[in-house]
């Protein structure tokens, strides 16, 4: 699915306004440093990388290591949140200030930049360097977007249900097997004064990974791709079903109290103290559980039981680079990712990626016991595209907008799936 290049006019009606502020995060563009560059203001190769500052405690001292070692390269970092790090790149790109090389995720997040002319084009410099052999065909296909590769795999992430089994066992519940058992163990937990599913609405794509399980159980697999692909309409039966429930376990209290302004990188903390006992999250967790010093043995996954397959979402994450680039500087910072997702890096400040790398024939991470099984459980189940890059961005929005109304009592179920078929047809007019 593609989208418009008049998306990018979009982005700088709206992203101006916030140029100026995040411009000293950004850097210089690299037009300027390339200018600098001719005109000999350093000998080293300096490249710019943006990355997400639940990485920093391993980024900073491995950028420093790699500086100390490459004294023809200078990479400098710059770090932001989630949300942060999607505005400062679409800012960035209607300014022309993008850097060298950025974090994204696939789909229609980093597809934005594939398609408006913005990234590297690695397909060239993947045959040449036998990528085929190096990554998983499965990353290098999620992050192949507008028939170019977009970016260097990072990682390929798959979500399931985390619950605390202490909890669980506590309260003689057991891992629901269908939707009805699972509402069941809402019910207890709720008795119990234990809030079920932990998630917080603020910029709506944490909500939306319950929301999107909920349309997977009403709408079965073969539905639910076709409305992600536009092939269905969202005005139908499954999705407004979906809505409902969705709804009612709102009024019901099955999340936390005010999590709809409830910042997403605090979610977590209900499950780690035991106020929750539910979250959906991704294999990265088991490092994230161990950063805040949590017991892992009390935490385990299950697939969300939806009916048929139980089908697991999932994206990839990868490092794109800017179109910009000389060769000399596309391949420093390649040396630099090599040495970023080298076997000594990733062993040393393992719950700071998310592992297994999307390398051939990449080792499970030591002390996380639920990555393994969790990407077991994908390849028997099955996947589906997580909806934020499922969906383009512009229509995204609207489903989180959505989310948020529906959660208030501000917007039937209906009007929720008319909404975004709206936000559907008014793109696909474009």
């Amino acid at each position: 699915m593609m989208k418009s290049k008049k998306l990018v006019a979009l982005v700088l009606a709206t992203a101006m306004l916030a140029a100026t502020a995040l411009t000293g995060c950004g850097g210089s563009s690299e037009k300027d440093r390339s200018e600098d560059s001719a005109n000999g203001n350093g000998n080293a190769v300096e490249l710019s990388f943006w990355t997400l500052s639940t990485r920093q405690n391993a980024v900073e001292p491995i950028v420093e290591e790699f500086n100390s070692q490459n004294e023809d390269i200078e990479i400098t970092v710059s770090y932001y949140d989630t949300d942060g790090m999607k505005d400062a790149c679409k800012v960035a790109a209607s300014s022309d200030t993008l850097p060298s090389m950025w974090f994204n995720w696939g789909g229609s997040l980093g597809g934005f930049y594939a398609e408006n002319g913005l990234t590297y084009d690695l397909t060239d410099y993947a045959a040449e360097n036998d990528w085929s052999n190096k990554f998983s065909a499965g990353a290098l296909n999620l992050c192949t977007l507008s028939d170019q590769l977009a970016g260097y795999p990072t990682s390929y992430n798959v979500l399931d249900v985390y619950y605390r089994q202490d909890i669980f066992e506590q309260n003689g519940i057991a891992v629901p097997a269908t939707f009805e058992e699972f509402e069941s163990a809402c019910v207890v937990l709720k008795e119990k004064g234990i809030t079920p599913i932990s998630t917080a609405g603020l910029n709506g794509w944490h909500v939306m990974r319950f929301v999107e399980l909920l349309i997977e159980h009403y709408a079965g697999a073969e539905l639910h791709d076709k409305l992600n692909t536009f092939e269905e309409s969202w005005t139908n039966e499954a999705v407004v079903k979906a809505f409902e429930k969705y709804q009612e376990f709102c009024e019901k209290g099955y999340f936390p109290e005010g999590f709809i302004t409830a910042d997403p990188n605090d979610t977590r903390m209900a499950t780690v103290s035991g106020t929750a006992a539910m979250d959906i999250q991704g294999q990265w967790y088991d490092g994230q559980i161990l950063q805040d010093g949590a017991d892992i043995s009390q935490f385990s996954t299950f697939a969300f039981p939806s009916g048929g397959t139980d089908r697991l979402s999932a994206f990839a994450e990868m490092v794109q680079f800017n179109k910009n680039l000389s060769d000399e500087e596309l391949a420093a910072g390649m040396k630099f990712l090599d040495f970023y997702y080298s076997d000594e890096n990733v062993a040393q400040y393992a719950e700071y990626y998310n592992l297994p790398l999307p390398k051939t024939g990449a080792a499970m991470p030591e002390g996380q016991p639920n990555v393994e099984m969790m990407l077991e459980t994908s390849n028997e189940n099955g996947t589906f595209t997580i909806t934020d890059q499922a969906l383009p961005t512009e229509v995204a929005d609207v489903l989180f907008s959505a989310q948020d109304a529906l959660a208030n009592g501000q917007m039937t179920p209906e009007e929720a799936a008319q909404s975004i078929q709206d936000a559907i047809e008014a793109y696909l007019n474009k």
